[in-house]
């Protein structure tokens, strides 16, 4: 596990979580992401007798896939107390061993905030069985550009200097190894960009609040910002980043992720030079064999 400090406080997460269901949750990204989920599971013709809910901020993925018939049984981890067959807990460090045998693990818009995204993957296979499948979305690196630089030049430009406001988030680039590294087999990442368009930057502060978005680096700055800060943040943001109409954009990067924890039965890469036919009589092509570097003229 991640031995430094942490980059998020996760009780501090739980906690804008609990206090954005309570206020009304802005569930309109999740609600997305969950038909996006189920569109990927429609293409696994098999169904899943228990599977698992990482972390996702709402329970309304688990009941979905409930109510469909593609999971016959399911175990959430919530990041609050809620009524029906849930644990409270993260994602991070899962209640669950080896043998814990779940057939499907889902995750939607949690995965951004745990501190150690290497060992929560390492976690998640544990808790899979043989041939079991990780189905899992994250908020990206491009996710609220627009009011990341929106918010550094403000600072520079009133403070003398621009504190974290918005969290770094993980990049496509990455993922694919990081799934290797865990132990998954066939895995595929791939990237949605979502764009929100708003008629103000406060309206997007208020989702993000809405959605326990808001500021949860362990670093953050503790003093109140100031409101000559806040107000140039806002001119900057809809001089730079209005569409003609005067909506502003607001950009949402979901990073996808899925893979299998191995199994004999899935297809195995062949061995190089153990193909029994030539790519050249596919094509219906002459094969040219390219000289060496020391006999070119």
């Amino acid at each position: 596990m991640n031995t430094t400090s942490p980059l998020f406080d996760s009780s501090l997460v739980r906690h804008r979580i609990g206090r954005a269901r309570a206020g009304g949750y802005a569930g309109f990204l999740l609600e997305r992401v969950a038909d996006d989920l189920e569109d990927r599971l429609a293409a696994v013709t098999r169904a899943f007798p228990l599977g698992l809910d990482l972390g996702t901020p709402l329970p309304a993925l688990a009941e979905r896939l409930r109510r469909s018939g593609r999971v016959e049984r399911m175990i959430r981890l919530s990041p609050v107390s809620e009524p029906g067959s849930s644990l409270v807990g993260d994602p991070e460090f899962l209640p669950f061993g080896a043998t814990a045998g779940f057939d499907l693990a889902v995750s939607a818009l949690a995965l951004q905030h745990v501190n150690d995204l290497p060992g929560t993957l390492i976690q998640a296979r544990r808790a899979l069985k043989p041939d079991g499948l990780l189905v899992a979305c994250l908020l990206g690196g491009a996710s609220l550009t627009e009011l990341r630089q929106a918010f550094l030049q403000a600072e520079s430009e009133t403070e003398g200097g621009a504190s974290p406001r918005v969290a770094p988030f993980a990049e496509l680039r990455d993922l694919g190894g990081l799934m290797q590294r865990a132990g998954f087999a066939l895995p595929v990442v791939d990237a949605d960009i979502i764009t929100v368009r708003y008629g103000d930057p406060f309206a997007l502060m208020r989702d993000l609040r809405a959605m326990g978005l808001t500021n949860a680096l362990t670093d953050r700055r503790r003093t109140p910002l100031r409101r000559r800060t806040l107000l140039r943040a806002a001119e900057i943001y809809a001089e730079r980043f209005s569409d003609p109409d005067g909506r502003l954009r607001a950009t949402f990067e979901i990073l996808w992720l899925s893979g299998w924890v191995p199994h004999e039965s899935q297809q195995k890469p062949l061995r190089p030079g153990s193909a029994k036919a030539r790519l050249a009589d596919a094509l219906g092509t002459a094969e040219h064999t390219l000289p060496l570097r020391g006999d070119e003229s």
